[in-house]
């Protein structure tokens, strides 16, 4: 056996300076290992053979690529060529159509540990308009109350705990809990950076949605994007441009969605659960223990459920446990979990949101932000006596949005703030509803995706009790552990202090 190394990430600037040194290289395209490993599969000579003759030959390496990919349809080629980028200066509006695929990987600027300052994006639909002034001056609103309550906060957090105040290396935690609740007055169009890593193939599709996107800022990102990427690598992006697909679906739908079921009065809004368990497996124990026998014998699936349903509800649980008994709480659950799925109707604030998107292997599709679906109010701002002047200013956005929705409903959510709500479905299976309990119930979680996270596991747990049995936070598994199997998990040398964490 033989491994080699046939690549890794390099900064740009690092090549550049190479570059200087050595002379510009023709061969400094990731094109050259998509095009390599395509020919693994009818080319007979060692792969790092292939490799040095992809990096002689750029060229016929491209010619090869745009071959495989556009004639034969071999699309994965791509997904061996990644990038990585830098990007500034996004408002946390267009952040979210960012973040929405899947396979992509995203590290954004936190508005929880960074103080904010007042770099907003303007949206081309609104520069220029009678709108724009007063635009302007209910962000700058919006920001001068962020200050106000910040300072607020921090007094507050300090003094309601004392015993961390003491210690000074606690004062960046407890700084940190006064931004979080500060930021939910601040709007979407509030600038934010990602560091963003794709490969090819993805990146292809996000340029696609990005060039039929209704908003100008989505548009602007997916051109510059291209721009960055079209000449180091011009053969494994083919379909970057705008398509029917993308630009007219939707907008169909909506049209039909108002023939079908007409204009949703706003009493029909208001006052939305948090969180509605709509739809989920039947039987979703049952359909589990079936799968986890499968995967361990040669009947079949038909025959392992039939068998479970003759099982008592004791040796049903025993079936879980065997599937739970070596976990750690770093560990996945095993994928027969995923075998069974769960449909929840959210309402929930931009900044839980914002955290709740993340978990892309779920199937997440939302609604526009609505101001009649009220505000999300952290209750530190209650405490400290802000919560009328925290909705005065909630009040003045929402005149100023109805304004702009009136004339350009397209770009008047950018004034909506962080804790205006919107409507949510989402599906997963229980391998990642573990997941996200594990995350998002933990103690150091954001209080917001907490509330919601813990409501949508309680509500598994009662049509999924044993499924669901060992789901909570991570800074509780241990007891969870306990009361399920009467001991604590047995200690691995991952799970020691100072160990290397596992995701």
């Amino acid at each position: 056996m033989k491994v080699y190394l046939a690549g890794f990430n390099v900064d740009t600037t690092v090549l550049k300076e190479l570059e200087n040194i050595a002379g510009k290289r023709e061969d400094l395209t990731p094109e050259v290992l998509s095009a390599a490993y395509a020919r693994i599969s009818r080319d007979p000579r060692p792969i790092d053979q292939i490799r040095q003759s992809a990096r002689e030959e750029v060229e016929r390496s491209r010619r090869s690529n745009s071959t495989i990919i556009f004639k034969m349809g071999h699309h994965s080629v791509a997904e061996h060529a990644m990038f990585n980028f830098d990007i500034i200066g996004l408002s946390r509006f267009a952040m979210e159509d960012m973040e929405k695929f899947r396979l992509c990987s995203y590290t954004e600027k936190s508005q929880r540990y960074i103080t904010l300052d007042k770099d907003y994006v303007v949206p081309e639909e609104i520069k220029g308009t009678k709108f724009e002034e007063m635009f302007r001056d209910i962000i700058s609103e919006q920001n001068r109350a962020y200050f106000k309550l910040l300072a607020k906060l921090k007094e507050h957090v300090f003094a309601k705990h004392p015993d961390l105040a003491g210690d000074e290396r606690n004062h960046n935690l407890l700084e940190g809990w006064a931004k979080e609740d500060a930021r939910y007055i601040t709007a979407l169009a509030t600038e934010s950076q990602v560091g963003y890593t794709a490969n090819a193939r993805n990146l292809e599709l996000v340029l696609r949605r990005f060039a039929s996107h209704p908003l100008a800022e989505v548009r602007k990102l997916g051109n510059m994007l291209y721009d960055r990427i079209s000449r180091i690598a011009p053969s494994i992006v083919i379909f970057h441009k705008a398509n029917d697909r993308d630009t007219k679906t939707y907008p169909e739908l909506k049209i039909l969605a108002g023939e079908v079921i007409g204009k949703v009065s706003k009493d029909n809004a208001l006052s939305p659960k948090e969180v509605d368990l709509v739809e989920f497996t039947p039987e979703g124990d049952n359909r589990v223990a079936a799968a986890l026998l499968h995967s361990s014998c040669a009947y079949s699936y038909e025959k392992c459920k039939k068998a479970v349903e003759n099982l008592s509800q004791e040796t049903k649980a025993k079936l879980f446990k065997a599937a739970c008994r070596h976990m750690q709480f770093y560990d996945s659950m095993v994928r027969e979990f995923e075998y069974v799925n769960l449909t929840y109707n959210l309402t929930l604030s931009s900044a839980c949101f914002g955290q709740l998107k993340r978990h892309r292997m779920s199937s997440i599709t939302a609604q526009s932000y609505d101001p009649a679906l009220g505000n999300t109010i952290p209750e530190s701002i209650k405490e400290i006596g802000m919560e009328k002047f925290f909705k005065e200013i909630i009040s003045k956005t929402n005149e100023v949005y109805d304004q702009i929705f009136q004339e350009i409903p397209l770009a008047a959510p950018y004034i909506l703030t962080n804790s205006h709500r919107k409507r949510v479905l989402i599906r997963l299976n229980a391998r990642e509803l573990y997941h996200i309990s594990r995350m998002r119930e933990d103690k150091h979680a954001q209080w917001d995706i907490q509330n919601i996270s813990g409501k949508m596991t309680d509500a598994a747990k009662k049509v999924m009790p044993l499924t669901f049995s060992l789901a909570g936070g991570k800074d509780r598994y241990n007891d969870m552990y306990r009361n399920l199997f009467g001991e604590l998990p047995q200690v691995t040398e991952a799970s020691l202090p100072g160990a290397r964490k596992i995701g």
